[in-house]
């Protein structure tokens, strides 16, 4: 292993967390970072550890886990409303950061995370992996010379599935609040919190101060709290619609996609896949594949040699607008029996015509209930934001 590796401690290594272990390992077998500490509730077995990771360090207690192992890097997994606290005692040891998306269930919260990260003078990387993809900056390429002629509006969709059981994966999923604290997972912050970041990324509306007015419909079919099925129109202070439509109660579930709508043409960009689609008048369709860099990759890089930051918290701060309007308004619609049905054998809801209604709305820029869906209600939100 090279003199450069950095001891890196995981907090949160099962369910999603079990792909960062899998990713340590890649970048351990590199030479990059060493995996030096677990911070379970429960430890790992042997089992649960990726041959080749040797046996971590594990214990329940993060502070403690880092003052035992000196690690440089943090790597955050945990339940949503942990985020912040958890965050704050990595910078108060000078440990840097890569923090699971979203970075916190309200702005307040994530603004007391990011001003204590930039006191405390360590590095923050947020876990939006599609803005890792090399397509980002080639899409931002492609609108700023002209190439679909000026933008109208981007559209987000992401027409998902998924079982009763993942709303029992954890106390918290689903959940708006629990024991009086935020939570906030729902399908348009968590799961899809891809669709609406990535869409604000290309339309160049990162920043809180980008975002002029945000309107949410939030409804679910299942019996949670949080949203299953929803819709966001964020206009941008320049008056840009942007348009994120979601659903985990898909009939024919797909890969999620995020559309640039210009007066010459559009760009579809697959965030999954690193794919993009370019269709404009007088041309065929041309289709790019792109390459991705990783995140925790980048973290390392950057404190190794410089290389700049991807998603520092300043480049989610209009997301987190989002999630803020999200929380703060009204608690979803329970979808009425007639619209939704459970299939059996997936163990899971459905909604008929969801899956038109979500590429409707990435298509047109209109909300669920401008497309005619009686079940939605549409909450507007003051540009200012309660901090």
């Amino acid at each position: 292993m090279s003199s450069r590796s950095i001891d890196i401690v995981l907090a949160g290594a099962r369910g999603h967390g079990r792909w960062h272990l899998d990713n340590i390992r890649r970048l351990q077998d590199k030479g990059i970072v060493r995996l030096a500490g677990i911070c379970e509730l429960t430890p790992l077995t042997a089992d649960e550890i990726p041959e080749g990771l040797g046996t971590p360090e594990q214990s329940a207690d993060f502070g403690a886990l880092l003052d035992a192992t000196g690690a440089r890097v943090a790597v955050i997994c945990t339940p949503i409303p942990t985020h912040t606290d958890l965050a704050l005692m990595a910078a108060e040891r000078g440990v840097h950061l890569l923090l699971e998306k979203p970075p916190a269930p309200s702005y307040a919260e994530f603004r007391r995370m990011a001003d204590g990260v930039a006191e405390a003078g360590v590095v923050c990387q947020i876990g939006f992996q599609s803005l890792g993809s090399h397509a980002v900056p080639a899409i931002r390429e492609l609108i700023a010379d002209g190439v679909i002629g000026e933008v109208h509006g981007v559209g987000g969709a992401g027409a998902w599935a998924r079982a009763e059981a993942y709303f029992r994966r954890a106390p918290w999923a689903g959940k708006r609040r629990m024991n009086g604290v935020d939570v906030i997972d729902g399908a348009l912050t968590n799961p899809l919190a891809h669709a609406v970041a990535t869409a604000l990324a290309l339309a160049g509306a990162t920043r809180a101060e980008d975002v002029g007015g945000i309107e949410t419909e939030l409804a679910h079919a299942n019996a949670i709290e949080s949203d299953d099925t929803s819709c966001v129109r964020i206009t941008t202070t320049d008056g840009l619609p942007i348009v994120v439509a979601a659903t985990l109660c898909a009939e024919d579930p797909d890969d999620p996609y995020v559309v640039v709508h210009g007066e010459r043409g559009r760009i579809t960009y697959w965030y999954k896949q690193d794919r993009v689609l370019l269709q404009r008048a007088g041309h065929g369709p041309e289709e790019y594949e792109h390459g991705r860099t990783d995140l925790l990759e980048n973290l390392v890089e950057h404190l190794t040699d410089g290389t700049g930051l991807l998603v520092p918290p300043a480049a989610t701060e209009a997301f987190m607008r989002v999630v803020e309007a999200i929380r703060t308004a009204p608690d979803p619609v329970q979808l009425p029996d007639e619209n939704w049905h459970l299939l059996p054998d997936e163990d899971r809801r459905v909604v008929p015509g969801i899956d038109g209604l979500v590429a409707a709305a990435a298509d047109t820029l209109a909300l669920y209930s401008e497309l005619g869906a009686d079940w939605a209600l549409t909450t507007v939100h003051p540009k200012e934001v309660n901090t």
